[in-house]
């Protein structure tokens, strides 16, 4: 009778897989797709070796022998013969009780180290076998007694029936309060086992279990069923846990119950010293030899005893020892990283707390240096993602390349920059020195003196700046320089390009044309929608006056100073300039963005305008003073504003084409604008109807140059 046999021994211990709650069920496969034609199908799904069919149907065979036996040695009596030999029953006995007593010490050591309540519940399964063992081997007639008792005949099935209780409540799913309750428990636990002990002992000396066997035996038929049935379901139990975990203690402990079931059941018969008798000795002789064999096997193959019966405790302990695992393993790679890259004092203490060989010790050394050199290239290839995406912002060049350093430095080290000013190569924010001459890196990269690697960095095919970075320990880190330096050279360009676009681009439009001709190129399309807008129209009263009796770069800088001050206001405010035309401004609100508070937000900016434009006066006056310019009037602002639909959109030709609004709204803003006096705002009865509490002054009807019917105006003195 050979039972399957664990896994043998390999080299290597494979990886802690993920431990499935014990209550839960493996899921159901999705139907996979036919393969297409030609192609060779997949393996099918793992199963462990256990569970494998084949596998399957020997190991239930090799159970159903010794059953098979039994029925044989029953059925036929004259086959059934006796032998005596009471020391070879002694000594196998106290074998077979001294092989529990290492299994539960054992097993009762990991419980202890891994707090975990099966294990305790298992090792007691052993302890108590062994007890009662050593109880019925010292009761063997003629070696301390003369002939057989009732102690002697009842001490192995008590022993074993009382291991079932044990065995039935370690193969339950225990929850973390259960077995937090059997782990308090503990130690009453232990010293009741023991005091039963004692107790049977000292029975066993005294009437009734001193007395000769009766010849039909001691009639615990009922009894032993019980214990039958509890080993059954125990290892139907370990079973299903050995599916979701598959493990080759779990096989040897699955065997061990069904053995001890049949043993139980073969010692029904009461036919001492028979073959059929003496089967169920050799039945508890394979069970508990086989759990040690396994466990032998187990240590071959980790070469140490910390982890034997892991696969054995709940899903709660092997989730933590899993999570330990992990942290021991970030850990070494946190160690490793930190550049101390020998591992040998981590390893060391990791060693001891997971008791692991030096070999295996040597091995996690070797898979954390591994590890940590991958995730150091997970850490630059993420350092080049995010520079790139920082590239693409719009950050000022100051701003990206501070970021960009302090990101590729997390990753890389000590990583240097270089920017060409005046010909040479001057260090960004570093040390002084520690880059080649310019003209050195017009063939690519060098090596400098102390070992670091020196890129060029380019835009626009010429060289401006360098990248120095530190020698790497991986085959990648050269390639990875390079790449990092070409992300860098894209940055600084993007960066630059996106100055000449703020100052070449935005600055001749408004910013929302801008974005939105940024974002979507075809809103620059010829043509246009139609949309209400509040149109703002300035101008400069006396702007002619002025421009005669003054040299053209005192006009220049009397429009820029308007403008500098107006343009603020407008912008500010969410609106839109269209042009400016001499001194003449246009700005939409409503357009090209939506804005339900536009008549308000025109009022307002027309409002700030006028007092932007005030203080502009104020000063000229006082310049004007101290003698610091010419002793001429300036022209002053005054504003129209007016609301209704327009035709917004791009106007002019395919080569060239401008933001604009047609209409008359527009054309009546123009008009109140010409009507308003010196520093005020007039706005139209539209405008006026959106703009809720305000200061007004009416202007009664006026008649506007083009228009058959008057407007109704208003002078704007305030808002709310």
């Amino acid at each position: 009778m050979s039972p399957v046999s664990p896994v043998p021994p390999g080299p290597s211990v494979p990886p802690v897989p993920p431990v499935p709650p014990e209550t839960s069920r493996p899921p159901a496969a999705p139907a996979a797709a036919p393969p297409p034609p030609g192609t060779v199908p997949p393996p099918g799904p793992y199963l462990p070796p256990a569970t494998q069919p084949v596998r399957g149907v020997v190991w239930a065979v090799h159970l159903a022998l010794p059953l098979l036996g039994l029925w044989l040695l029953l059925a036929h009596p004259g086959i059934d013969v006796q032998w005596h030999d009471n020391l070879g029953h002694f000594w196998l006995i106290l074998v077979v009780a001294g092989v529990n007593v290492v299994l539960g010490a054992l097993i009762g050591r990991a419980s202890a180290r891994r707090r975990d309540a099966r294990l305790l519940l298992v090792s007691l399964v052993f302890l108590t076998s062994a007890g009662f063992f050593l109880l019925h081997g010292l009761s063997t007639p003629q070696v301390f007694h003369p002939t057989g008792t009732v102690g002697f005949d009842l001490a192995q099935p008590v022993g074993l029936a009382i291991a079932s209780v044990f065995a039935f409540v370690s193969a339950l799913p225990l929850n973390e309060r259960a077995a937090a309750a059997v782990l308090r428990a503990q130690a009453p636990l232990r010293a009741g086992l023991g005091l039963v002990l004692v107790a049977w002992g000292v029975a066993s000396l005294v009437p009734p279990l001193s007395e000769p066997l009766p010849p039909h035996g001691t009639g615990l038929g009922p009894f032993a069923l019980v214990g039958v049935a509890l080993y059954v379901v125990a290892a139907v139990m370990m079973f299903r846990l050995h599916r979701r975990r598959p493990a080759a203690v779990l096989i040897s402990l699955i065997t061990a119950y069904a053995l001890l079931a049949e043993a139980m059941l073969a010692g029904m018969s009461h036919r001492n010293w028979h073959l059929s008798w003496w089967e169920w000795h050799l039945l508890l002789t394979f069970a508990f030899l086989f759990v040690a064999y396994s466990a032998y096997l187990q240590f071959r193959r980790e070469g140490a005893t910390g982890g034997l019966f892991d696969a054995v405790a709940l899903s709660a302990t092997a989730r933590r020892i899993q999570a330990d695992y992990e942290r021991a393993l970030e850990e070494l790679v946190a160690h490793l990283r930190g550049g101390t890259r020998s591992g040998a004092p981590i390893s060391t203490r990791l060693a001891g707390r997971f008791r692991l060989t030096e070999g295996q010790a040597a091995v996690l050394d070797r898979a954390g240096a591994a590890l940590a050199a991958e995730r150091d290239l997970s850490e630059r290839l993420g350092a080049l993602v995010d520079v790139g995406r920082q590239a693409r912002v719009g950050l000022p060049e100051a701003d990206l390349l501070s970021a960009a350093l302090g990101r590729v430095r997390r990753a890389y080290g000590d990583v240097r920059l270089a920017l060409v000013r005046g010909g040479r190569l001057v260090p960004y924010d570093g040390p002084a020195g520690g880059f080649p001459d310019a003209r050195e890196l017009d063939g690519g990269r060098v090596v400098a003196a102390d070992g670091r690697v020196v890129h060029p960095l380019t835009v626009k095919g010429r060289l401006a700046g360098a990248l120095s970075v530190p020698v790497g320990v991986t085959a990648q880190d050269e390639a990875l320089a390079a790449t990092l330096a070409g992300q860098m050279s894209i940055a600084l360009e993007n960066a630059r390009l996106y100055q000449e676009i703020e100052t070449l681009f935005r600055q001749y439009m408004s910013p929302d044309v801008a974005n939105g001709l940024l974002a979507d190129p075809d809103q620059a399309a010829l043509g246009g929608s139609l949309t209400e807008v509040t149109a703002l129209f300035a101008d400069l009263r006396g702007f002619t006056t002025f421009s005669e009796r003054v040299s053209p770069g005192e006009i220049v800088e009397m429009l820029n100073r308007y403008h500098t001050a107006a343009v603020p206001c407008v912008l500010g405010n969410g609106g839109t300039i269209v042009q400016f035309v001499g001194d003449a401004m246009l700005a939409l609100f409503n357009a090209p963005a939506q804005q339900p508070d536009h008549a308000v937000r025109a009022a307002q900016a027309a409002l700030e305008l006028q007092e932007a434009a005030a203080r502009v006066s104020r000063e000229v006056v006082a310049e004007q003073a101290a003698g610091r310019l010419s002793r001429v009037e300036w022209p002053t602002f005054r504003v129209g504003v007016n609301t209704g639909p327009a035709l917004v959109g791009n106007i002019g030709s395919p080569e060239f084409r401008g933001f604009n609004a047609m209409g008359d709204a527009v054309n009546v803003a123009a008009r109140l604008q010409a009507l308003a006096e010196p520093g005020t705002v007039v706005i139209g009865q539209s405008t006026r109807d959106l703009l809720g509490p305000a200061r007004v002054v009416s202007l009664g009807d006026l008649s506007l140059k083009g228009k058959e019917h008057t407007v109704h105006a208003y002078r704007l003195v305030a808002l709310g």
